[in-house]
């Protein structure tokens, strides 16, 4: 299986200004998203961004980077910039991996990438994980998405979906055991031809309520095939709270 890595890496961050080059264990956060993705088995990994702060620190550590257009409203965008720039064929599979997961399994890199390899007629991949702790299922920060039996979203909504209408009636204290539901995980697959056209759709109202870009592709007819991983990521960074989670799973106690 052929495929390649781009991770889209901006330095503004309204809760974390500067986020991708915050120090965790004596490196950049985005240098240790590109070590991650290398690990995935991937053709190619390159950071994409609008920053000549980022791609100096990308270089140093001797990583490919790609400064892209500081315009983009959104991070698919710039990886259609950076899949036209290299000239990759229409169904070369692209993964779009967070410059804020420094913990990333490659696993699960490579997971998204196969499911989308082995469904032509998907145009997108994610993923998700079974979701059994009630707390998680209720939190509108924690994405639900439904699938159908072969295994392509349905929908993706910030709602406790599918809901368990007799049962939730009764408490929200606990899940059914054998409610299907599923967190999503923020990882995804693309064929090239597909991110050139994602661009030139337009946003629907469930986009704009949910403030989920996947939603456009499901609105205007484009399936996600979705792969059921274990292999979710252990933290991402928003906040100063987040970063001080991340540093003490590599091992450090304090700020640098």
């Amino acid at each position: 299986m052929d495929f390649v890595v781009v991770i889209p890496a901006r330095y503004a961050s309204t809760r974390l200004p500067g986020k991708a080059l915050v120090d965790i264990a004596g490196k950049p956060m985005v240098v240790h998203v590109v070590e991650r993705a290398k690990l995935s088995g991937a053709a190619e990994v390159w950071v994409a961004t609008d920053d000549r702060r980022i791609e100096e620190a990308v270089k140093k550590f001797g990583h490919d980077v790609m400064m892209t257009s500081d315009r983009h409203a959104s991070g698919t965008d710039r990886l259609a910039e950076v899949a036209g720039l290299r000239g990759w064929s229409e169904d070369r599979i692209v993964m779009n991996v967070q410059g804020d997961e420094p913990r990333i399994p490659p696993a699960l890199i490579r997971e998204v990438a196969q499911v989308l390899n082995d469904d032509p007629g998907a145009s997108m991949s994610t993923a998700a994980f079974a979701l059994a702790n009630a707390t998680r299922a209720f939190d509108p920060n924690l994405v639900k998405v439904v699938l159908d039996k072969h295994g392509r979203a349905l929908y993706f909504s910030r709602a406790t979906i599918p809901w368990a209408r007799d049962e939730f009636a009764r408490t929200k204290d606990s899940l059914p055991g054998d409610l299907p539901l599923l967190g999503h995980i923020g990882l995804y697959g693309y064929r090239c031809g597909f991110l050139r056209t994602y661009s030139t759709l337009s946003q629907p109202a469930i986009e704009r309520f949910e403030a989920l870009e996947q939603l456009r592709a499901l609105w205007h007819g484009f399936s996600i095939a979705v792969t059921i991983s274990h292999h979710a990521p252990e933290s991402d960074v928003n906040t100063p709270e987040d970063l001080e989670h991340v540093r003490h799973l590599f091992g450090e106690n304090a700020r640098p």
